[in-house]
């Protein structure tokens, strides 16, 4: 298991992280959600013990971490690692000897991936050759070769198309399966809402809210309606009772506000949508995202930090 307790970084005038704590556990996926610049990356970051964190402390299995317990994870970062000019099987080997593999084993460990992943008529090829997606993939293969305990993903699904997408989603559920410790960092709430088993959303280093999707719903959603359409919805956002509208061009997911009856919103959009589908549903994990994160006034700045002069003490 991962434990992070109280965990600060700050930089000059910035607290990036502010007292963060968590726990992901084995055969789950944790969720380290939030807007760009929330300070996911600089945990992340602590964890692998790239940078120190400033005070707080970091664990794995109940003990604190070390550079020897890099072997047994796997880390994706959010950025390009890879070298543009080696060829992509080396570079695999590379990385797999690095995390303590012989370069038999890496070959036995790399050939089933390379097919799995589409990757196997690009063994031979240097890296600066493959497309962004292509790229991605291989730095997920390289996370994962040494079939490490704890896996962290920062962003993994970026740069890819649908199929892919699918490709590693498919890895990830097994890594869960087979009882690793999966942490999975994003800013795309879709995918953190069909992987995630709980949830801890950060804005400007500190916690929001945390939790399973299911009660992270009932705690801070309300009534909800999606509705399909044609014709111009535009005069929705403006109707007795309605507290949001997340618009997309023929359909809408309108917030209810406390009391307000979903009968009433109906009996106001007849005849002037012609609707398709009018469904009651709790809120996605988005609109409350949205919410909560505007409510905590996030103008995100650069680094995702809050200002040291208005924060509270250490």
């Amino acid at each position: 298991m991962l434990k992070v307790e109280k965990v600060v970084k700050t930089y000059e005038t910035v607290h990036a992280v502010d007292g963060l704590s968590f726990e992901a556990r084995p055969g789950e996926i944790f969720g380290l959600i939030g807007p760009n610049g929330a300070g996911k990356s600089t945990t992340i970051r602590m964890i692998m013990n790239v940078i120190a964190p400033d005070s707080g402390s970091i664990s794995f299995d109940e003990k604190p971490f070390s550079e020897a317990m890099k072997a047994r994870i796997g880390y994706l970062p959010e950025e390009r690692g890879l070298y543009k000019k080696a060829k992509v099987e080396e570079m695999l080997l590379y990385l797999a000897e690095l995390k303590g593999l012989s370069r038999a084993e890496a070959r036995m460990q790399a050939a089933p991936l390379l097919e799995r992943f589409k990757l196997s008529d690009w063994r031979g090829h240097k890296i600066e050759d493959l497309s962004k997606g292509m790229a991605q993939k291989l730095q997920f293969i390289g996370s994962i070769i040494h079939d490490p305990d704890l896996v962290l993903f920062d962003e993994p699904f970026s740069g890819l198309d649908p199929v892919s997408q699918d490709l590693l989603l498919e890895a990830v559920l097994e890594l869960k399966a087979r009882g690793k410790t999966v942490l999975f960092s994003t800013h795309v709430m879709e995918h953190a809402e069909r992987l995630c088993d709980r949830l801890l959303l950060v804005c400007k280093g500190r916690e929001l809210f945390s939790g399973s999707v299911a009660e992270i719903k009932a705690r801070h959603g309300s009534n909800s309606v999606q509705i399909e359409f044609d014709g111009d919805a535009g005069f929705v956002a403006g109707l007795p009772g309605v507290e949001s509208v997340r618009a997309y061009p023929r359909w809408i997911e309108v917030g209810l506000k406390a009391g307000a009856s979903a009968d009433e919103l109906l009996a106001a959009l007849v005849g002037r949508l012609r609707i398709k589908r009018f469904e009651l549903m709790t809120p996605s994990l988005h609109s409350i995202f949205v919410r909560l994160v505007n409510d905590a006034g996030a103008g995100v700045d650069r680094d995702g930090g809050v200002p040291v002069a208005s924060s509270k003490e250490h």
